[in-house]
């Protein structure tokens, strides 16, 4: 999750909102990112769809059975199916997202009858960081 924060706010310092993602198997980093929203002019450029992208670059393949995502927010629906299509062994976060979050919150992707595959979900860790890291960029920006 450290490398995640990094990421997070690494994005930060770019003007992006401060979210990071990191993918992991076997304890190896595939792949790591934050969002890139502003600076690609992509509205699927969060931290979680780069670092999926990249891992599947870096795997040769589409599916990502046996790793884990670490981010500092809790997925929306547009990665929670990226998720769910990569088959992600499991998915840590942060922070907390009742407007936007689509595990806890929301559609709560994983737990409709649709979804193909739902992860290991584990929620909460380091979330007062990330949420005091979230908190002070959109002060800043107003």
């Amino acid at each position: 999750m450290s490398c995640a924060f990094s990421e997070a706010r690494a994005a930060s310092l770019r003007g992006e909102v401060p979210v990071g993602a990191v993918l992991v198997r076997d304890g190896a980093i595939l792949s790591r990112a934050g969002n890139c929203v502003l600076a690609d002019k992509d509205p699927t450029a969060h931290a979680e769809m780069l670092a999926i992208r990249e891992a599947c670059r870096t795997a040769g393949s589409e599916r990502l059975a046996g790793c884990d995502l670490y981010v500092t927010l809790e997925p929306c629906a547009m990665c929670a199916a990226a998720i769910s299509f990569a088959r992600l062994r499991r998915v840590y976060w942060a922070a907390s997202d009742p407007k936007g979050g689509a595990v806890e919150h929301g559609p709560r992707f994983f737990s409709q009858p649709t979804c193909h595959h739902a992860p290991e979900l584990y929620g909460g860790i380091r979330e007062r960081e990330a949420a005091d890291l979230l908190r002070r960029f959109f002060v800043e920006r107003r």
